[in-house]
């Protein structure tokens, strides 16, 4: 095991409190892409002359919702994926009363398909979509089966995905959850995030704990700040650390 790994593992042992704070590298290995590496989603080439970012904005969604949904159905869900040594060692820990909340900026719901029950989706999920007319609930399968553009049955309204677009703000009740409870951390684990992301990205300034964690690929802009870096994938960390 290497050093920086059991130093993690020590950490975790001798804390009370752990907070995790997690981007798309958090699930990778659970075969999502992820944004911004080299492979990921913002340098493919998609064959498009609108750029990613652009599709996933809310003008975008108002103003060509069936070039959106085509994008959206085709690279931002994975319906079969499944959660990670990751995901699951956090389930884990937070059973263990180490873990008290994830906060993620990841949409596809595999923290709580691990288990995990405090979980703070800055930019929503995939899982759940509504009705703008009546607010009706719909599943992912209803956006998936739809034809193009999902409409309601019960009013024939449109169905938005309960996702944060780009030019949308985010929840300002999951937002205070999360700096609530990374304010109150002993040690904050930020895995999986290049931290470029804002408001999200931002939201690590709340700590004031003992230990900062950063668990990345490549460096971030927190790095000279943290207590630990760990330069390996996510989910081969917590194997070791859980000593599966």
């Amino acid at each position: 095991m290497k050093p920086e790994i059991e130093q993690l593992k020590k950490i975790i042992d001798e804390s009370n409190n752990i907070v995790f704070f997690g981007g798309a590298g958090v699930s990778t290995e659970s075969g999502i892409p992820d944004f911004r590496s080299a492979n990921g989603l913002y340098n493919q080439d998609l064959g498009r002359t609108v750029s990613p970012e652009e599709m996933i904005s809310h003008s975008f969604y108002v103003r060509h919702t069936k070039d959106f949904y085509e994008f959206y159905k085709d690279k931002l869900i994975y319906k079969d994926a499944k959660p990670n040594a990751c995901h699951k060692a956090l389930a884990e820990l937070e059973k263990q009363g180490k873990v008290r909340a994830i906060v993620t900026q990841n949409i596809d719901g595999l923290h709580q398909l691990a288990g995990s029950k405090t979980v703070f989706e800055l930019h929503g999920s995939v899982l759940r979509n509504y009705c703008e007319k009546c607010h009706a609930f719909y599943d992912v399968d209803k956006v998936l089966e739809s034809d193009g553009v999902p409409y309601c049955d019960k009013c024939g309204g449109r169905i938005k995905p309960d996702v944060v677009l780009y030019e949308e703000g985010l929840d300002e009740d999951v937002i205070n959850g999360a700096v609530n409870a990374i304010a109150q951390a002993d040690t904050l684990i930020v895995g999986g995030t290049t931290l470029i992301v804002y408001p999200a990205a931002g939201l690590i300034r709340y700590f004031r704990g003992k230990n900062l964690v950063l668990i990345n690929m490549s460096a971030t802009q927190a790095d000279k700040s943290a207590d630990l870096v760990i330069r390996d994938p996510i989910g081969e960390v917590f194997s070791q650390v859980m000593g599966w």
